[in-house]
């Protein structure tokens, strides 16, 4: 059970919610939904302990699991097998288990003896936590999300951020909490891990809330709908499915015009007469009981919503390039025995469109952050032609400095701008006033990528590399960047699940990972996007 109480919240000095009251416990299973940069990240790390509100009390009983959307927790060297089984405590007993296999090997009696009573030990622990049904149980919700046997034999270290989220997501369901807090859960899952998850989460018995951009995930999962309104720092609860939320929303939205719109002609009427009467003085009192009148109608009605706010992207005008601005060569990568793609050969002509497609785990980032010039290929080189200039756009935001302010970042991707255009540029991807100040690890992943398209904005790029460039956006940012995208004059190599950016894109070519076939776009692989 969570129980919020009169919570205030702040991102620095400006307010994102005031008194805000709820609880979520079994069975409720909330759709916590806003705009980009409304607070809806920040109420959740609130929620989960993360960070502290403002003022206000948050109270937890039972277990929380708390997916959070740029999950780094975990130590490194731990196997990703051994993550999942953490959330119950199996991990120890597991490589304890382990060892003791091992030294029951040797040839020393008492050694042997030793080992098998650590064993044994190490066994009732994990007899304890559900036996090797757990491990199974584990194995299996892992398998759902798209995760590889492989992987779950390979440090953490190895993986890419969305293996890494995918194994933070399966020890969250794998975990039994009471109540779970999950950020954009259907970031990196491929078409059939969302269906899974889906149905998974229609059938849990505990609570829920869920950010998320999925409409489809939303109306079949959730029973109730906390609505962040930015602009009024509060939270609209509504006790109800989505669909029925979302009906409700209209509804809602054309009584207040109606109710609006009554109290204007009627305050106006008042306001002329009282203006009419004003000139008389017998008739001055009664002029201004009219003024106040009025004044109460407009003041004792809610008014329309404003309009969310939606940052204005528009990819910079290429610079002048040769003909092919960009090259690779006989590519290939492994994270040690594990081949990740070998033989990739690609061209990248002036204005050309191509698509990365692969299942998870095929490699698709880590070509592409071999493209940018961040990763060095095990084999081949990446060659650079005339007037080359990259901007690499990257799923977990690493090219974002997570110590320094947004102004920061920004001036260090365009040193070239002065402090007020750089501010102007921040402006129009709705950074304004203290909000450039802030550092860029406290942002939520939509401000996030907000920011990091800022920064390609004034880059004056003629190869964009994108890597799932609308991952955290909400309707109306995600169909900017797709006009973005149709728009753009130089040349994109994308990375996505996100068929409509692919149809936005109107891609020529198509490179398939890990074999690194390449061919020109046709219709049939429009199929394969969701699935990559």
């Amino acid at each position: 059970m969570i129980t919020v109480h009169q919570l205030e919240v702040r991102a620095g000095a400006r307010l994102l919610m005031d008194g805000v009251s709820f609880r979520v416990g079994a069975g409720d299973k909330v759709g916590l939904v806003g705009r980009n940069g409304a607070g809806k990240t920040t109420l959740t790390k609130v929620i989960a302990g993360e960070a502290l509100p403002a003022a206000g009390s948050v109270s937890r009983t039972g277990e929380i699991g708390y997916l959070p959307q740029d999950p780094r927790s975990g130590d490194p060297d731990q196997l990703a097998r051994d993550r999942i089984l953490s959330a119950r405590g199996l991990d120890d007993a597991v490589r304890r288990m382990r060892a003791a296999e091992q030294a029951m090997a040797s040839d020393d009696p008492a050694e042997r003896d030793k080992a098998f009573r650590k064993f044994q030990r190490a066994q009732d622990e994990l007899d304890a936590g559900g036996g090797y049904a757990a491990e199974t149980e584990a194995t299996q919700i892992a398998q759902s999300l798209g995760i590889a046997d492989r992987l779950l034999g390979q440090p953490l270290r190895t993986l890419s951020g969305g293996q890494r989220r995918r194994i933070e997501l399966a020890r969250i369901l794998f975990s039994g909490a009471e109540v779970l807090i999950l950020d954009e859960p259907t970031n990196h899952l491929d078409a059939d891990s969302i269906v899974w998850l889906r149905d998974w989460m229609k059938s849990y018995k505990g609570g829920f809330i869920v950010i998320s951009h999925d409409n489809d995930l939303m109306s079949q999962t959730v029973n109730k709908v906390f609505h962040l309104d930015a602009n009024r720092a509060v939270i609209d609860i509504y006790n109800m499915g989505w669909e029925n939320y979302l009906a409700q929303r209209e509804t809602d939205e054309a009584r207040r015009k109606r109710e609006a719109m009554n109290a204007q002609n009627k305050a106006k009427t008042l306001t002329d007469q009282a203006n009419k009467m004003r000139a008389k003085a017998t008739k001055a009192s009664a002029a201004q009981q009219m003024l106040r009148r009025a004044e109460r109608l407009l003041e004792s009605v809610e008014g329309e919503r404003q309009a969310d706010k939606v940052a204005a992207i528009k990819f910079p005008t290429p610079a002048p390039c040769g003909k092919t601005p960009l090259t690779a060569r006989d590519l290939s990568k492994s994270y040690g025995a594990l081949e990740v793609f070998t033989a990739v050969d690609l061209a990248i002509d002036k204005g050309s469109r191509v698509v990365i497609l692969g299942l998870n785990g095929a490699g698709k980032t880590t070509l592409l952050r071999i493209l940018a010039g961040i990763d060095a290929p095990d084999t081949g080189m990446v060659v650079p032609g005339h007037g080359l200039k990259r901007g690499y756009y990257a799923q977990e935001h690493e090219t974002l400095d997570v110590d320094r302010t947004v102004l920061e970042n920004m001036q260090s991707a365009a040193p070239q701008l002065t402090d007020t255009d750089a501010r102007s540029v921040l402006g129009s991807f709705l950074f304004s006033g203290d909000d450039v100040h802030k550092p860029a690890g406290v942002l939520s992943g939509g401000e996030k990528t907000r920011l990091a398209l800022a920064s390609l904005v004034v880059s004056a790029a003629n190869v964009l590399l994108l890597d799932e460039p609308t991952n955290n956006l909400d309707p109306a940012s995600r169909e900017e960047v797709l006009n973005a995208i149709r728009a753009y004059e130089g040349a994109i190599v994308l990375v996505t699940h996100d068929e409509g950016a692919v149809q936005a894109l109107e891609p020529d070519r198509v490179l398939i990972l890990p074999d690194g076939v390449e061919d020109l776009w046709n219709a049939e692989y429009a199929d394969l996007v969701a699935l990559a």
